[in-house]
């Protein structure tokens, strides 16, 4: 897998910022790079290992990104060719950020090294090989949206009337992909997870099956199908299992543990012929088990792979050794783990604080004044992070700052992706690549006045049946209302004009259907704007669509140009939202028993645990200042009781470590 689908070679580093320094090993080879200097000694342990199974256990702020930066390094000056290497992220930004790191400590040879997540990489492999699973190599990735209106659709035809108590399309899909990603059947999932629903597991899986049928014949593919089928091609085809085995004999996995069970097959997979894998992880940030992530990956890799060998890395470099005090006391309680003790040279007389508040407007007045506080000591409010179990969880807050005029940026908000304009161009650009895309013509034919969806219906058959946008073959009443389109469409498809070119030519038929659309059409056309921005980073239409698909763009254009948001405005984040992330300053929000952890997790020793681990994910965001807070006085309505009790994952901790504040007597 070449570079060219991740690199955004304007954010290439300049080499002449990094000095190369030298140094030997046991072996007579001399290395450009001093690994000795630049590595604490477990990060030179992981970096040297050459041939084998290793697990990297990455304790929060560790230096995991170094670490799988070097080692990238170290293999290429160790004589391997970068075309075998493959490094495996979760998002497209991190790949590309770990090989421009490499190209900077080492040299250009790191920009070949195959890297990508986990869905564009077996999107590259089954475009090659889609012939073998008897699929076109242009078939057309769907997002969450579209295949929620495949199940819709496949549902309304066999169900038309359908029981009361009957799932609706997005849980249909998250029933169907539990049950890929977890490879546990339909029934079970619904059993252990939907039991509300098991009155009516033969119609879902029934549904399902349809849902499968029309993706192939429509040449569609949702998230999970990349991930299956390309684990359908090896496990079937063993040439081709060997051929991919022996290309990448190097693997290298980053954030291991939240895989799935089809992931770390995939894995296991491509491993098969040398038993190079290196997979870096925390077990103690495993907090995705809602998107089918199994904790289990990490836990069992050493009996997946032979010898593997473990390596820790520990030393800290973001927090206070204060802060990690805590952490420590927080994730001993887990039930099952890989022990580790967090250390760091960074030393402080401030402590981590608990907060007893009142109630939740005294917990966000005490947020307020303190954050005020914080900017007075110098800390910039880009520094400075307000993080929730649940988003709805800050309201309250988000009332206080607004009054006290102190800015501030929510992490979420509607995603440029999911925006209606957007996925009405997408669409265009869809059957252009795939007239097949039954999902995005209907999309398309239904934009066009007095055409509705009966009349959809009965002219697919038709276009699909003769492969072409002939309005002669239409009905005569209806042609002059699809010409336009069928003009533009014919024109593109048969069009050798650059990519840019044909979104431009897309964005100027679409615009009058904007207008008439949208009563804000005027804020939507910068997001078009936008997306003919994004259009010019790529040469060929199936790339440029696959990675909207695979990586799409947060957030919508009118958040995302809002002059230096970053640098003048205080973050609220929940706190899936911020792994990975730091601030100077972190607040932790209603941390009251019952909401954090949630009541619902009582009961489940595995859902218990995981929002342990939340909790220490929460509290390594802190680099100097962490404040835990919780309200004496919340109601809980569902449970029809007051929440008076700090969480229990903060119970037992000694006050040198997490001091006491009572504001609520005060």
């Amino acid at each position: 897998m070449t570079n060219d689908l991740l690199k955004n070679k304007s954010n290439k580093p300049e080499r002449k910022k990094y000095i190369l320094k030298r140094g030997k090993c046991n072996h007579n080879i001399t290395y450009k790079v001093d690994y000795e200097q630049e590595l604490n000694e477990a990060q030179l342990e992981a970096v040297k290992i050459k041939e084998g199974a290793v697990l990297v256990i990455a304790g929060a702020g560790t230096g995991k990104t170094k670490t799988l930066t070097y080692r990238v390094a170290r293999l290429i000056e160790d004589g391997i060719r970068p075309e075998n290497i493959l490094l495996l992220t979760f998002t497209k930004k991190a790949s590309a950020e770990m090989l421009n790191r490499a190209t900077a400590v080492l040299d250009d040879r790191c920009e070949n090294v195959a890297g990508g997540t986990f869905h564009s990489f077996a999107n590259m492999i089954l475009r090659k090989y889609s012939k073998i699973l008897g699929l076109k190599n242009n078939f057309t990735i769907m997002d969450s949206a579209d295949a929620e209106d495949v199940m819709n659709h496949i549902t309304a035809k066999l169900f038309p009337k359908k029981e009361k108590r009957f799932p609706k399309k997005h849980t249909l899909l998250e029933i169907y992909s539990k049950s890929v990603n977890k490879e546990i059947p339909t029934k079970k999932i619904i059993q252990d997870e939907f039991s509300q629903f098991e009155h009516c597991t033969e119609q879902i899986i029934e549904i399902h099956k349809n849902y499968v049928n029309y993706k192939r014949e429509n040449s569609l593919f949702d998230y999970d199908d990349l991930l299956l089928y390309l684990k359908f091609l090896m496990e079937d085809n063993e040439n081709i299992r060997k051929k991919l085995s022996n290309q990448y004999k190097y693997i290298l996995v980053d954030e291991y543990q939240d895989t799935n069970t089809l992931q770390a097959d995939i894995i296991k997979l491509l491993a098969s012929e040398h038993n190079n894998v290196m997979a870096v992880g925390d077990d103690a940030q495993s907090i995705y088990a809602f998107r089918g992530a199994n904790y289990r990956n990490i836990m069992d890799f050493p009996k997946m792979f032979n010898d593997v060998k473990i390596i820790k890395l520990e030393q800290n470099y973001r927090s206070t050794q204060n802060i990690l005090n805590l952490t420590n006391k927080v994730i001993a309680k887990a039930k099952e783990k890989f022990s580790k003790t967090l250390f760091s040279d960074k030393t402080s007389d401030i402590k981590p604080a608990l907060i007893c508040a009142k109630d939740s407007q005294m917990e966000a007045d005490f947020i307020c004044q303190r954050v005020l506080e914080l900017l007075d000591e110098d800390v910039d409010l880009s520094e400075i992070c307000v993080l929730v179990r649940n988003a709805r969880m800050s309201f309250n807050l988000e009332i206080e700052l607004s009054k006290r005029g102190i800015p501030f940026q929510k992490f979420g908000g509607p995603k440029f992706m999911e925006t209606a304009h957007i996925k009405d161009i997408v669409a265009h650009l869809r059957v252009i690549l795939n007239p097949d895309d039954e999902v995005s013509l209907s999309r398309v034919l239904l934009l066009l006045k007095g055409v509705g969806v009966q009349t959809v219906n009965s002219i697919i058959p038709i276009i699909k049946s003769t492969s072409e946008f002939d309005v002669k073959l239409l009905p005569n009443k209806k042609s002059n209302n699809f010409k336009p389109l069928f003009d533009i469409l014919n024109k593109e498809i048969s069009s050798k004009k650059d990519l840019t070119n044909m979104v431009e030519d897309i964005i100027e038929y679409y615009r009058p259907i904007l207008k008439d659309k949208y009563d804000d059409y005027t804020k939507r056309e910068k997001d078009l704007e936008h997306f003919v921005y994004l259009s010019t980073q790529y040469k060929k239409l199936d790339s440029f669509l696959s990675d909207l698909a695979l990586e799409p763009p947060d957030k919508s254009v009118e958040g995302m140009y809002k002059k230096n948001i970053k640098d003048d405005c205080l973050t609220i984040s929940t706190i899936h939202s911020a792994k990975g992330l730091e601030w100077d300053s972190v607040f932790i929000i209603g941390a009251v028993d019952g909401r954090f952890p949630s009541a619902y997790s009582f009961n489940s020793p595995e859902e218990l645990d995981e929002e342990l681990r939340l909790m220490y994910v929460a509290t390594t965001r802190a680099k100097n200042n962490l404040y835990i807070t919780y309200p004496v006085n919340m109601y809980d309505y569902s449970m029809n009781m007051v929440l008076s009790k700090p969480s229990r994952f903060l119970e037992d901790i000694d006050d040198d470590i997490l001091e006491f504040w009572d504001i609520a007597e005060e």
